[in-house]
Protein backbone atom coordinates (compact mmCIF):
# COMPACT_ATOMS: atom_id res chain seq x y z
CA UNK A 1 0.00 0.00 0.00
CA UNK A 2 1.38 3.34 -1.10
CA UNK A 3 1.77 5.96 1.58
CA UNK A 4 1.94 9.73 1.31
CA UNK A 5 3.98 12.10 3.42
CA UNK A 6 2.18 13.99 6.11
CA UNK A 7 0.79 17.34 5.05
CA UNK A 8 1.15 20.28 7.39
CA UNK A 9 -2.44 21.21 8.17
CA UNK A 10 -1.40 24.83 8.66
CA UNK A 11 -0.77 25.07 4.88
CA UNK A 12 -4.18 23.68 3.96
CA UNK A 13 -6.01 27.11 3.97
CA UNK A 14 -3.45 28.55 1.57
CA UNK A 15 -3.90 25.53 -0.70
CA UNK A 16 -7.65 25.99 -0.77
CA UNK A 17 -7.38 29.71 -1.40
CA UNK A 18 -4.84 29.27 -4.19
CA UNK A 19 -7.07 26.73 -5.87
CA UNK A 20 -10.12 28.95 -5.52
CA UNK A 21 -8.17 31.96 -6.86
CA UNK A 22 -6.97 29.96 -9.89
CA UNK A 23 -10.48 28.77 -10.68
CA UNK A 24 -11.79 32.32 -10.47
CA UNK A 25 -9.14 33.63 -12.83
CA UNK A 26 -9.89 30.84 -15.28
CA UNK A 27 -13.54 31.87 -15.40
CA UNK A 28 -13.07 35.64 -15.15
CA UNK A 29 -14.80 37.81 -17.73
CA UNK A 30 -15.30 41.57 -18.06
CA UNK A 31 -18.83 42.93 -18.24
CA UNK A 32 -19.53 45.98 -20.38
CA UNK A 33 -19.41 47.22 -23.99
CA UNK A 34 -16.14 47.48 -25.85
CA UNK A 35 -15.28 51.06 -26.83
CA UNK A 36 -15.46 51.94 -30.52
CA UNK A 37 -14.60 55.37 -31.83
CA UNK A 38 -17.63 57.00 -33.49
CA UNK A 39 -17.51 57.36 -37.25
CA UNK A 40 -17.66 61.03 -38.25
CA UNK A 41 -18.48 62.64 -41.56
CA UNK A 42 -15.28 64.47 -42.52
CA UNK A 43 -15.55 67.10 -45.27
CA UNK A 44 -13.39 66.50 -48.30
CA UNK A 45 -11.97 70.03 -48.29
CA UNK A 46 -12.55 73.52 -46.99
CA UNK A 47 -14.78 76.13 -48.60
CA UNK A 48 -11.81 78.26 -49.65
CA UNK A 49 -8.28 77.29 -50.62
CA UNK A 50 -5.15 79.33 -50.11
CA UNK A 51 -2.45 79.49 -52.77
CA UNK A 52 0.38 79.87 -50.27
CA UNK A 53 0.28 77.83 -47.09
CA UNK A 54 2.92 76.55 -44.69
CA UNK A 55 3.07 73.62 -42.29
CA UNK A 56 3.33 75.82 -39.21
CA UNK A 57 0.20 74.88 -37.31
CA UNK A 58 2.04 72.85 -34.65
CA UNK A 59 4.74 75.45 -34.09
CA UNK A 60 4.95 78.57 -31.94
CA UNK A 61 3.20 80.43 -34.76
CA UNK A 62 2.99 83.74 -32.89
CA UNK A 63 6.76 84.17 -33.25
CA UNK A 64 6.22 84.71 -36.99
CA UNK A 65 4.75 88.15 -36.24
CA UNK A 66 8.37 89.12 -35.51
CA UNK A 67 7.45 91.12 -32.43
CA UNK A 68 9.60 90.33 -29.35
CA UNK A 69 7.10 91.98 -27.00
CA UNK A 70 4.35 89.68 -28.28
CA UNK A 71 6.64 86.72 -27.54
CA UNK A 72 7.20 88.17 -24.08
CA UNK A 73 3.55 88.63 -23.19
CA UNK A 74 2.68 85.11 -24.37
CA UNK A 75 5.54 83.70 -22.31
CA UNK A 76 4.29 85.63 -19.29
CA UNK A 77 0.70 84.47 -19.83
CA UNK A 78 1.74 80.83 -20.06
CA UNK A 79 3.59 81.22 -16.75
CA UNK A 80 1.23 83.45 -14.79
CA UNK A 81 -2.33 83.16 -16.13
CA UNK A 82 -4.70 82.12 -13.34
CA UNK A 83 -7.07 80.07 -15.52
CA UNK A 84 -4.16 78.03 -16.87
CA UNK A 85 -2.84 77.54 -13.33
CA UNK A 86 -6.25 76.24 -12.22
CA UNK A 87 -6.34 73.88 -15.22
CA UNK A 88 -2.90 72.52 -14.30
CA UNK A 89 -3.99 71.96 -10.70
CA UNK A 90 -7.10 70.12 -11.90
CA UNK A 91 -4.81 67.76 -13.79
CA UNK A 92 -3.02 67.04 -10.52
CA UNK A 93 -6.35 66.40 -8.84
CA UNK A 94 -7.39 63.87 -11.48
CA UNK A 95 -3.96 62.24 -11.39
CA UNK A 96 -4.64 61.55 -7.72
CA UNK A 97 -8.15 60.29 -8.52
CA UNK A 98 -6.76 57.90 -11.13
CA UNK A 99 -4.24 56.64 -8.58
CA UNK A 100 -7.01 56.05 -6.05
CA UNK A 101 -9.06 54.07 -8.58
CA UNK A 102 -5.97 52.11 -9.63
CA UNK A 103 -5.22 51.17 -6.02
CA UNK A 104 -8.35 48.99 -5.87
CA UNK A 105 -6.60 46.49 -8.13
CA UNK A 106 -4.01 45.74 -5.47
CA UNK A 107 -4.49 43.88 -2.18
CA UNK A 108 -5.45 46.15 0.70
CA UNK A 109 -3.24 45.43 3.69
CA UNK A 110 -3.99 46.87 7.11
CA UNK A 111 -2.65 46.50 10.62
CA UNK A 112 -4.12 46.76 14.08
CA UNK A 113 -2.86 46.78 17.64
CA UNK A 114 -4.76 46.73 20.90
CA UNK A 115 -4.01 46.63 24.60
CA UNK A 116 -6.61 46.52 27.35
CA UNK A 117 -6.84 45.99 31.06
CA UNK A 118 -10.18 45.17 32.72
CA UNK A 119 -10.73 44.79 36.47
CA UNK A 120 -13.85 42.84 37.43
CA UNK A 121 -15.85 43.64 40.54
CA UNK A 122 -15.36 41.22 43.41
CA UNK A 123 -18.69 42.24 45.01
CA UNK A 124 -21.05 41.28 42.20
CA UNK A 125 -23.74 38.63 42.88
CA UNK A 126 -21.64 36.17 40.93
CA UNK A 127 -18.53 36.40 43.01
CA UNK A 128 -15.15 35.42 41.63
CA UNK A 129 -13.64 32.28 43.07
CA UNK A 130 -11.23 32.86 45.86
CA UNK A 131 -7.73 33.61 44.65
CA UNK A 132 -8.87 34.68 41.21
CA UNK A 133 -7.14 37.81 39.93
CA UNK A 134 -9.94 40.33 39.17
CA UNK A 135 -7.78 42.08 36.62
CA UNK A 136 -7.74 40.77 33.03
CA UNK A 137 -5.21 42.03 30.52
CA UNK A 138 -5.27 41.48 26.76
CA UNK A 139 -2.72 42.35 24.08
CA UNK A 140 -3.08 41.89 20.34
CA UNK A 141 -1.22 42.81 17.17
CA UNK A 142 -2.23 41.71 13.71
CA UNK A 143 -2.14 42.24 9.97
CA UNK A 144 -5.25 42.01 7.78
CA UNK A 145 -5.54 41.54 4.03
CA UNK A 146 -8.43 41.98 1.61
CA UNK A 147 -8.25 41.57 -2.14
CA UNK A 148 -11.26 41.87 -4.41
CA UNK A 149 -11.18 39.44 -7.31
CA UNK A 150 -12.14 41.57 -10.30
CA UNK A 151 -14.04 38.79 -12.05
CA UNK A 152 -16.58 41.04 -13.75
CA UNK A 153 -14.30 43.98 -14.58
CA UNK A 154 -15.79 46.42 -12.05
CA UNK A 155 -12.41 47.54 -10.72
CA UNK A 156 -10.80 47.55 -14.14
CA UNK A 157 -13.60 49.60 -15.69
CA UNK A 158 -13.53 52.03 -12.77
CA UNK A 159 -9.80 52.45 -13.25
CA UNK A 160 -10.21 52.90 -17.01
CA UNK A 161 -12.89 55.53 -16.43
CA UNK A 162 -10.67 57.40 -13.98
CA UNK A 163 -7.78 57.30 -16.45
CA UNK A 164 -10.03 58.65 -19.21
CA UNK A 165 -11.15 61.42 -16.85
CA UNK A 166 -7.50 62.28 -16.28
CA UNK A 167 -6.76 62.40 -20.01
CA UNK A 168 -9.86 64.53 -20.56
CA UNK A 169 -8.63 66.94 -17.89
CA UNK A 170 -5.23 67.12 -19.58
CA UNK A 171 -6.94 67.91 -22.87
CA UNK A 172 -8.98 70.58 -21.07
CA UNK A 173 -5.69 72.10 -19.93
CA UNK A 174 -4.44 72.05 -23.53
CA UNK A 175 -7.68 73.74 -24.61
CA UNK A 176 -7.16 76.49 -22.02
CA UNK A 177 -3.58 76.89 -23.24
CA UNK A 178 -4.72 77.15 -26.87
CA UNK A 179 -7.43 79.65 -25.95
CA UNK A 180 -5.00 81.68 -23.85
CA UNK A 181 -2.33 81.96 -26.55
CA UNK A 182 -4.94 82.99 -29.12
CA UNK A 183 -6.57 85.51 -26.78
CA UNK A 184 -3.25 87.09 -25.78
CA UNK A 185 -2.11 87.39 -29.40
CA UNK A 186 -5.50 88.82 -30.42
CA UNK A 187 -5.54 91.27 -27.50
CA UNK A 188 -2.05 92.49 -28.39
CA UNK A 189 -2.98 92.92 -32.07
CA UNK A 190 -6.10 94.88 -31.06
CA UNK A 191 -3.94 97.07 -28.85
CA UNK A 192 -1.61 97.92 -31.73
CA UNK A 193 -4.65 98.54 -33.92
CA UNK A 194 -6.05 101.02 -31.39
CA UNK A 195 -2.64 102.70 -31.22
CA UNK A 196 -2.77 103.21 -34.98
CA UNK A 197 -6.31 104.62 -34.82
CA UNK A 198 -5.22 107.02 -32.08
CA UNK A 199 -2.24 108.04 -34.20
CA UNK A 200 -4.52 108.73 -37.20
CA UNK A 201 -6.86 110.74 -34.97
CA UNK A 202 -3.99 112.82 -33.57
CA UNK A 203 -2.62 113.52 -37.05
CA UNK A 204 -6.08 114.62 -38.15
CA UNK A 205 -6.42 116.80 -35.04
CA UNK A 206 -3.01 118.37 -35.60
CA UNK A 207 -3.87 119.15 -39.24
CA UNK A 208 -7.17 120.77 -38.29
CA UNK A 209 -5.54 122.70 -35.47
CA UNK A 210 -3.10 124.27 -37.92
CA UNK A 211 -5.98 125.06 -40.29
CA UNK A 212 -7.96 126.66 -37.45
CA UNK A 213 -5.02 128.89 -36.47
CA UNK A 214 -4.58 129.92 -40.09
CA UNK A 215 -8.29 130.72 -40.44
CA UNK A 216 -8.28 132.75 -37.22
CA UNK A 217 -5.44 134.83 -38.65
CA UNK A 218 -7.25 135.27 -41.97
CA UNK A 219 -10.50 136.17 -40.24
CA UNK A 220 -8.71 138.82 -38.17
CA UNK A 221 -7.43 140.30 -41.41
CA UNK A 222 -10.86 140.17 -43.03
CA UNK A 223 -9.76 137.64 -45.66
CA UNK A 224 -12.46 135.04 -44.92
CA UNK A 225 -16.02 135.24 -43.65
CA UNK A 226 -16.98 134.10 -40.14
CA UNK A 227 -18.81 131.11 -41.63
CA UNK A 228 -15.56 129.51 -42.78
CA UNK A 229 -13.96 130.18 -39.38
CA UNK A 230 -16.92 128.44 -37.71
CA UNK A 231 -16.52 125.50 -40.10
CA UNK A 232 -12.82 125.21 -39.25
CA UNK A 233 -13.55 125.42 -35.51
CA UNK A 234 -16.27 122.74 -35.67
CA UNK A 235 -13.94 120.52 -37.72
CA UNK A 236 -11.24 120.89 -35.06
CA UNK A 237 -13.61 120.02 -32.20
CA UNK A 238 -14.92 117.06 -34.17
CA UNK A 239 -11.39 115.69 -34.56
CA UNK A 240 -10.57 116.41 -30.91
CA UNK A 241 -13.52 114.28 -29.81
CA UNK A 242 -12.05 111.11 -31.34
CA UNK A 243 -8.82 111.24 -29.29
CA UNK A 244 -10.26 110.48 -25.82
CA UNK A 245 -12.43 107.75 -27.32
CA UNK A 246 -9.40 105.79 -28.50
CA UNK A 247 -7.38 106.64 -25.38
CA UNK A 248 -10.18 105.10 -23.29
CA UNK A 249 -10.32 102.00 -25.49
CA UNK A 250 -6.53 101.61 -25.28
CA UNK A 251 -6.61 101.77 -21.47
CA UNK A 252 -9.37 99.14 -21.33
CA UNK A 253 -7.51 96.91 -23.78
CA UNK A 254 -4.30 97.20 -21.72
CA UNK A 255 -6.25 96.21 -18.61
CA UNK A 256 -7.77 93.22 -20.42
CA UNK A 257 -4.34 92.10 -21.60
CA UNK A 258 -2.90 92.55 -18.10
CA UNK A 259 -5.64 90.30 -16.76
CA UNK A 260 -4.68 87.59 -19.26
CA UNK A 261 -1.10 87.96 -18.04
CA UNK A 262 -2.22 87.32 -14.47
CA UNK A 263 -1.37 90.86 -13.37
CA UNK A 264 -3.07 93.90 -11.98
CA UNK A 265 -4.35 96.52 -14.47
CA UNK A 266 -1.61 98.63 -15.96
CA UNK A 267 0.10 99.84 -19.14
CA UNK A 268 1.70 97.45 -21.61
CA UNK A 269 4.73 98.59 -23.56
CA UNK A 270 4.73 98.02 -27.33
CA UNK A 271 7.92 97.63 -29.32
CA UNK A 272 6.59 98.45 -32.78
CA UNK A 273 3.65 99.83 -34.69
CA UNK A 274 0.78 97.86 -36.16
CA UNK A 275 1.96 98.25 -39.76
CA UNK A 276 5.43 96.94 -38.87
CA UNK A 277 4.16 93.47 -37.93
CA UNK A 278 5.13 90.57 -40.13
CA UNK A 279 2.21 88.41 -41.20
CA UNK A 280 2.53 84.64 -40.67
CA UNK A 281 1.50 82.49 -43.63
CA UNK A 282 -1.79 80.65 -43.62
CA UNK A 283 -1.22 77.23 -41.99
CA UNK A 284 -1.77 74.00 -43.83
CA UNK A 285 -4.52 71.77 -42.56
CA UNK A 286 -6.74 69.01 -43.80
CA UNK A 287 -10.07 68.17 -42.16
CA UNK A 288 -9.02 64.77 -40.83
CA UNK A 289 -6.02 66.24 -38.99
CA UNK A 290 -8.31 68.49 -36.96
CA UNK A 291 -9.62 65.42 -35.12
CA UNK A 292 -6.10 64.62 -33.94
CA UNK A 293 -5.09 68.19 -33.04
CA UNK A 294 -8.02 69.90 -31.42
CA UNK A 295 -7.89 69.41 -27.64
CA UNK A 296 -11.64 69.94 -27.25
CA UNK A 297 -12.31 67.03 -29.63
CA UNK A 298 -9.77 64.87 -27.81
CA UNK A 299 -11.37 65.83 -24.50
CA UNK A 300 -14.83 64.91 -25.81
CA UNK A 301 -13.54 61.49 -26.88
CA UNK A 302 -11.99 60.82 -23.47
CA UNK A 303 -15.30 61.75 -21.84
CA UNK A 304 -16.90 59.23 -24.18
CA UNK A 305 -14.39 56.53 -23.19
CA UNK A 306 -15.04 57.22 -19.50
CA UNK A 307 -18.81 57.00 -19.99
CA UNK A 308 -18.40 53.71 -21.85
CA UNK A 309 -16.30 52.23 -19.03
CA UNK A 310 -18.85 53.26 -16.41
CA UNK A 311 -21.50 51.21 -18.18
CA UNK A 312 -19.35 48.19 -17.35
CA UNK A 313 -19.16 49.31 -13.73
CA UNK A 314 -22.95 49.56 -13.57
CA UNK A 315 -23.48 46.14 -15.19
CA UNK A 316 -21.00 44.52 -12.81
CA UNK A 317 -23.34 45.36 -9.93
CA UNK A 318 -25.57 42.47 -11.09
CA UNK A 319 -22.85 40.04 -10.03
CA UNK A 320 -21.46 39.32 -6.55
CA UNK A 321 -18.30 40.89 -5.22
CA UNK A 322 -15.80 38.19 -4.28
CA UNK A 323 -12.85 39.04 -2.05
CA UNK A 324 -10.04 37.09 -0.47
CA UNK A 325 -9.53 37.90 3.19
CA UNK A 326 -6.78 37.08 5.59
CA UNK A 327 -5.83 37.88 9.16
CA UNK A 328 -2.60 37.03 10.95
CA UNK A 329 -1.26 38.15 14.29
CA UNK A 330 -0.45 37.49 17.90
CA UNK A 331 -2.69 37.73 20.96
CA UNK A 332 -1.93 37.12 24.61
CA UNK A 333 -3.07 38.02 28.10
CA UNK A 334 0.55 38.66 29.04
CA UNK A 335 2.66 41.21 27.22
CA UNK A 336 5.77 39.05 27.66
CA UNK A 337 4.06 36.14 25.88
CA UNK A 338 2.85 38.20 22.90
CA UNK A 339 5.60 37.12 20.53
CA UNK A 340 5.55 33.42 21.45
CA UNK A 341 4.58 30.93 18.79
CA UNK A 342 1.68 29.78 20.93
CA UNK A 343 0.17 33.30 20.80
CA UNK A 344 -0.14 33.22 17.04
CA UNK A 345 -3.55 33.27 15.37
CA UNK A 346 -4.60 33.29 11.71
CA UNK A 347 -7.77 33.32 9.66
CA UNK A 348 -8.17 32.98 5.90
CA UNK A 349 -11.22 32.90 3.70
CA UNK A 350 -13.22 34.27 0.81
CA UNK A 351 -16.17 36.66 1.08
CA UNK A 352 -19.02 36.90 -1.37
CA UNK A 353 -21.38 39.84 -1.32
CA UNK A 354 -24.27 40.23 -3.71
CA UNK A 355 -27.66 41.85 -3.91
CA UNK A 356 -30.81 39.81 -4.41
CA UNK A 357 -33.38 42.59 -4.81
CA UNK A 358 -32.77 46.32 -5.32
CA UNK A 359 -36.16 47.58 -6.44
CA UNK A 360 -34.89 48.45 -9.92
CA UNK A 361 -31.85 50.44 -8.70
CA UNK A 362 -29.29 48.42 -10.66
CA UNK A 363 -31.23 48.41 -13.91
CA UNK A 364 -31.88 52.13 -13.49
CA UNK A 365 -28.18 52.77 -13.00
CA UNK A 366 -27.35 50.84 -16.17
CA UNK A 367 -29.93 52.82 -18.15
CA UNK A 368 -28.57 56.05 -16.72
CA UNK A 369 -25.01 55.20 -17.71
CA UNK A 370 -26.15 54.18 -21.20
CA UNK A 371 -28.00 57.50 -21.55
CA UNK A 372 -24.86 59.38 -20.46
CA UNK A 373 -22.89 57.39 -23.04
CA UNK A 374 -25.28 58.47 -25.79
CA UNK A 375 -25.00 62.07 -24.62
CA UNK A 376 -21.21 61.84 -24.87
CA UNK A 377 -21.48 60.47 -28.41
CA UNK A 378 -23.63 63.43 -29.44
CA UNK A 379 -21.27 65.82 -27.63
CA UNK A 380 -18.31 64.32 -29.50
CA UNK A 381 -20.06 64.70 -32.86
CA UNK A 382 -21.02 68.25 -31.96
CA UNK A 383 -17.40 69.08 -31.07
CA UNK A 384 -16.23 67.74 -34.42
CA UNK A 385 -18.82 69.71 -36.39
CA UNK A 386 -18.09 72.85 -34.36
CA UNK A 387 -14.37 72.47 -35.11
CA UNK A 388 -14.97 72.09 -38.85
CA UNK A 389 -17.21 75.15 -38.80
CA UNK A 390 -14.63 77.26 -36.92
CA UNK A 391 -11.88 76.37 -39.40
CA UNK A 392 -14.08 77.11 -42.40
CA UNK A 393 -15.32 80.38 -40.87
CA UNK A 394 -11.78 81.52 -40.13
CA UNK A 395 -10.54 80.65 -43.62
CA UNK A 396 -13.43 82.50 -45.26
CA UNK A 397 -13.00 85.49 -42.93
CA UNK A 398 -9.27 85.73 -43.61
CA UNK A 399 -9.72 85.58 -47.39
CA UNK A 400 -12.57 88.10 -47.51
CA UNK A 401 -10.90 90.51 -45.10
CA UNK A 402 -7.74 90.34 -47.24
CA UNK A 403 -9.81 91.18 -50.33
CA UNK A 404 -11.52 94.00 -48.45
CA UNK A 405 -8.14 95.32 -47.31
CA UNK A 406 -6.91 95.54 -50.91
CA UNK A 407 -10.03 97.50 -51.86
CA UNK A 408 -9.52 99.73 -48.82
CA UNK A 409 -5.97 100.58 -49.86
CA UNK A 410 -7.20 101.79 -53.23
CA UNK A 411 -10.00 103.74 -51.53
CA UNK A 412 -7.56 105.50 -49.18
CA UNK A 413 -5.27 106.40 -52.09
CA UNK A 414 -8.22 107.82 -54.05
CA UNK A 415 -9.39 109.90 -51.07
CA UNK A 416 -5.89 111.25 -50.53
CA UNK A 417 -5.98 112.52 -54.10
CA UNK A 418 -9.46 113.90 -53.46
CA UNK A 419 -8.25 115.86 -50.41
CA UNK A 420 -5.28 117.28 -52.33
CA UNK A 421 -7.51 118.38 -55.24
CA UNK A 422 -10.13 119.87 -52.89
CA UNK A 423 -7.46 121.96 -51.17
CA UNK A 424 -6.18 123.22 -54.51
CA UNK A 425 -9.70 124.15 -55.60
CA UNK A 426 -10.31 125.94 -52.30
CA UNK A 427 -7.02 127.83 -52.45
CA UNK A 428 -7.79 128.79 -56.05
CA UNK A 429 -11.15 130.18 -55.01
CA UNK A 430 -13.19 127.68 -57.03
CA UNK A 431 -15.04 126.15 -54.05
CA UNK A 432 -15.76 126.69 -50.39
CA UNK A 433 -14.00 125.15 -47.40
CA UNK A 434 -16.90 122.77 -46.86
CA UNK A 435 -15.71 120.63 -49.78
CA UNK A 436 -12.29 120.31 -48.14
CA UNK A 437 -13.93 119.26 -44.87
CA UNK A 438 -16.01 116.61 -46.63
CA UNK A 439 -12.90 115.21 -48.32
CA UNK A 440 -10.93 115.14 -45.04
CA UNK A 441 -13.79 113.48 -43.17
CA UNK A 442 -14.04 110.80 -45.87
CA UNK A 443 -10.28 110.21 -45.78
CA UNK A 444 -10.23 109.96 -41.98
CA UNK A 445 -13.09 107.48 -41.99
CA UNK A 446 -11.44 105.39 -44.71
CA UNK A 447 -8.13 105.29 -42.81
CA UNK A 448 -9.87 104.17 -39.62
CA UNK A 449 -11.86 101.57 -41.53
CA UNK A 450 -8.75 100.31 -43.31
CA UNK A 451 -6.96 99.89 -40.00
CA UNK A 452 -9.92 97.90 -38.66
CA UNK A 453 -10.00 95.64 -41.72
CA UNK A 454 -6.25 94.99 -41.55
CA UNK A 455 -6.67 94.19 -37.85
CA UNK A 456 -9.50 91.77 -38.62
CA UNK A 457 -7.28 90.10 -41.23
CA UNK A 458 -4.64 89.46 -38.57
CA UNK A 459 -7.27 88.24 -36.10
CA UNK A 460 -8.78 85.89 -38.67
CA UNK A 461 -5.33 84.42 -39.25
CA UNK A 462 -4.96 83.84 -35.51
CA UNK A 463 -8.42 82.27 -35.63
CA UNK A 464 -7.23 79.79 -38.27
CA UNK A 465 -4.35 78.63 -36.07
CA UNK A 466 -6.68 78.37 -33.09
CA UNK A 467 -9.39 76.52 -35.02
CA UNK A 468 -6.87 74.03 -36.37
CA UNK A 469 -5.67 73.32 -32.84
CA UNK A 470 -2.24 74.77 -33.46
CA UNK A 471 0.22 76.11 -30.95
CA UNK A 472 -0.51 74.23 -27.74
CA UNK A 473 1.94 71.36 -28.43
CA UNK A 474 4.68 73.97 -28.90
CA UNK A 475 3.68 76.13 -25.92
CA UNK A 476 5.57 74.05 -23.35
CA UNK A 477 8.66 73.95 -25.58
CA UNK A 478 8.37 77.71 -26.08
CA UNK A 479 8.26 78.35 -22.34
CA UNK A 480 11.21 76.03 -21.74
CA UNK A 481 13.24 77.68 -24.51
CA UNK A 482 12.52 81.17 -23.20
CA UNK A 483 13.25 80.28 -19.59
CA UNK A 484 16.51 78.47 -20.43
CA UNK A 485 18.10 81.51 -22.00
CA UNK A 486 20.60 83.49 -19.98
CA UNK A 487 18.53 86.61 -20.64
CA UNK A 488 15.01 86.61 -22.00
CA UNK A 489 14.96 88.82 -25.09
CA UNK A 490 11.90 90.78 -24.05
CA UNK A 491 9.56 90.29 -21.12
CA UNK A 492 6.87 92.71 -20.14
CA UNK A 493 7.22 93.41 -16.44
CA UNK A 494 4.55 94.75 -14.08
CA UNK A 495 3.88 98.44 -14.59
CA UNK A 496 4.65 98.28 -18.30
CA UNK A 497 8.44 98.11 -17.93
CA UNK A 498 10.27 96.18 -20.62
CA UNK A 499 13.11 93.99 -19.35
CA UNK A 500 15.90 93.25 -21.76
Amino acid sequence: MKTFPDIDHRCRPWTLIAGFFSACLMSACAIGPEYKQPIVDVPADWRVSEETTADLVNTAWWTHFRDPVLDGVIYTALKENKDLTIAALRVREFEARAGIARSDRAPQVSYSTSASSVRLSENRPLRLPAGTDPTNEDYEIGVGLKWELDLWGRVRNSSDAARADLLATEEAQHAVMLELVSEVASAYIRLLCLDEKLSISKRSLNSREQTLKLFETRFSGGAIPELELAQARSAYEEAAGFVPVYERQIALQENALSSLLGRNPGPVIRSRQFWALSVPPVPKGIPSSILERRPDIRQAEQNLIAANARIGVAKASYFPTISLTGLFGYASTELTDLTRDTARFAAFGADTLGQIFSGGRRSGEVRRREAVMKQMIVAYMRSVQHAFREVDDALVARQKYAEQAEIGKRKVAALQDYVALARKRYEGGYTGYLEVLDAERALYGAQIEQTSVECQTHLALIGIYKAMGGGWPAADDFVAAQASRATIETLVAPGGVVRQ
